[in-house]
């Protein structure tokens, strides 16, 4: 009985399955998994303008979410996701040119 009113509870949420505040969270997961599909991809192939508006955007929209009344849970796990995956995307190809100048400065001197 304690399951069912948990899930009573859940399904009756201003923020739950019969609203569009659940579904579009959902589906934003789709974003990050394709973020995360690109962390095989080659650092050069990554965009700075890209990672950084993913970055900020789950950054901002993470905050909103915990302002906004009621707290959206699932609205934040995915911006906190987003904004995850933009700073580690943002530092691999920072790191990558960072390294590829420094290679080639030394490759000058020699």
């Amino acid at each position: 009985m304690a399951a069912a009113s948990k899930l009573q509870g859940l399904w009756n949420h201003p923020a739950g399955p019969k609203t569009i505040h659940f579904w579009a969270p959902t589906f934003k997961w789709g974003l990050i998994i394709a973020n995360a599909a690109d962390f095989a991809k080659s650092p050069d192939e990554l965009s700075y303008p890209l990672q950084s508006a993913v970055a900020c955007s789950g950054l901002i929209w993470s905050r909103y979410c915990m302002v906004i009344t009621p707290r959206n849970w699932n609205l934040f796990s995915v911006n906190a996701s987003m904004a995850g995956t933009g700073v580690y995307q943002l530092s691999r190809k920072f790191w990558h040119d960072y390294s590829s100048k420094k290679d080639e400065e030394q490759v000058a001197n020699e």
